[in-house]
């Protein structure tokens, strides 16, 4: 293997176990932003070596054992590893001969028996709420999708240089704060949980429609969104709300190869060829649906949306949709999840199930809402309503009006391609 292929090999192998070997070091350090350095420890261990050594039949466990050596060793450094491992719930007797022996057969216990803990753990804790949601957002992809700085940057056309100060200033403010490094219990754990499920849902978004740049859609942000809902779903397959998210991810990712067309340009939802979708991830999605309701629970606004996705993603054709059980799941979202933009479809559903006239009224109502000022769906959707009136003049306004509002380029010609057809 040349030494180019053991960098894409190891590349490969950090993509897929950085997040285990991170949560794993960070059950002994207390400290994710000190087990992410000893991860990478690890990691330059590894381009340093494999070339001239081959890799390892299991690279995950090299690496995950450089790693956790490295910790003993800054533990030990620190003469603080009794009270470490104390804190881990472990009694550890050291004697005079084979202590290294000892600390090390007991951690690598410790990691073998709890490592899908220790990942729901780091999940916690990279989406702890002390931190703002941008942070969250980095922290996440960087720590459990394994991405670099870089990559971040750019799937959020953002500066390396900003990326890289907010992952800096997440980690010191988790340790600020003295966050632990647990899965909360009780009342906790919902409110924790929705925090964890909002930054998954907002990394998906960000892929799914774009809100800024030349691109309708990022991929590899949508990949990471999905990957970590089907982790999450295997870490808490007894809630509800985390199935919920992850059928409507994999709806709406069937859906990906038809929304773009032949040179990039948005194709909408009712324009798509159906048969382009794919059937496997509808499948998938709904076989997270029944899953979900099958829980204990009031359903929450991930399930209620995936609810509304499968209606879709069940008509063969777009004339097919149930319309008005769409409107109605959005009635019951609005109750559960208050929230303008659920408004804002409720009304598209409305005007779908029962005529434009009535959606137009239900879209004038949110005229005044603050939140909605600078959204441009908005004029976006009243645009298209005063189009199927035969209000073409003034369709043009409001669909000039939402191109202003959109930071997407894509979707800015789509708009202006709508207002030229007025």
């Amino acid at each position: 293997m040349t030494v180019t292929e053991t960098h894409g090999a190891i590349d490969a192998v950090w993509r897929i176990e950085s997040a285990r070997i991170i949560a794993g070091v960070a059950r002994i350090v207390r400290d994710v932003g000190l087990a992410e350095e000893l991860a990478q420890d690890a990691l330059v261990a590894a381009l340093e070596q494999w070339p001239d050594s081959g890799v390892p039949n299991n690279p995950g466990a090299w690496l995950m054992a450089i790693a956790k050596r490295r910790a003993i060793d800054l533990i030990r450094r620190k003469e603080t590893y009794q009270r470490k491992l104390a804190e881990m719930g472990h009694e550890l007797e050291i004697g005079s001969n084979g202590v290294e022996d000892s600390v090390e057969d007991r951690v690598e216990t410790i990691l073998e028996d709890t490592i899908e803990d220790d990942l729901l753990r780091l999940v916690f804790t990279a989406c702890h709420p002390v931190l703002t949601t941008d942070a969250r957002v980095s922290l996440t992809l960087r720590l459990l999708g394994g991405l670099k700085t870089d990559e971040i940057a750019r799937a959020f056309l953002a500066p390396e240089a900003t990326i890289a100060q907010r992952i800096v200033r997440a980690k010191r403010n988790l340790a600020k704060a003295e966050v632990e490094f647990e899965v909360p219990a009780g009342e906790d754990l919902i409110n924790r949980l929705s925090s964890v499920l909002e930054v998954v849902y907002l990394i998906y978004n960000e892929g799914y429609s774009a809100t800024a740049g030349d691109d309708w859609m990022r991929p590899t942000l949508c990949n990471e969104a999905l990957r970590l809902g089907r982790l999450l779903a295997e870490l808490m397959p007894a809630e509800p709300e985390v199935h919920g998210l992850l059928a409507l991810m994999e709806i709406q990712a069937s859906r990906a190869n038809a929304r773009v067309g032949p040179n990039g340009e948005p194709v909408l939802l009712l324009d798509q060829d159906r048969r382009r979708w794919d059937r496997l991830l509808i499948r998938r999605g709904l076989e997270s649906i029944d899953r979900a309701w099958h829980l204990e629970g009031t359903p929450g606004p991930y399930l209620l949306q995936a609810a509304i996705a499968a209606c879709h993603a069940r008509a063969a054709e777009a004339e097919d949709t149930d319309w008005a059980r769409i409107a109605g799941l959005y009635a019951v979202l609005a109750q559960v999840s208050p929230s303008p933009v659920v408004e804002l479809n409720r009304a598209v559903a409305i005007s779908m199930a029962f005529g434009p006239e009535r959606g137009l009224v239900a879209v004038d109502a949110l005229a005044d809402e603050p939140s909605l000022k600078e959204y441009h769906l908005l004029p976006s959707v009243r645009g298209d309503l005063l189009f199927k009136l035969g209000r073409l003049d003034e369709a043009r306004v409001e669909f000039e009006k939402a191109a202003a509002l959109t930071r997407n380029e894509r979707e800015r010609a789509l708009l202006l391609d709508r207002a030229a057809a007025c």
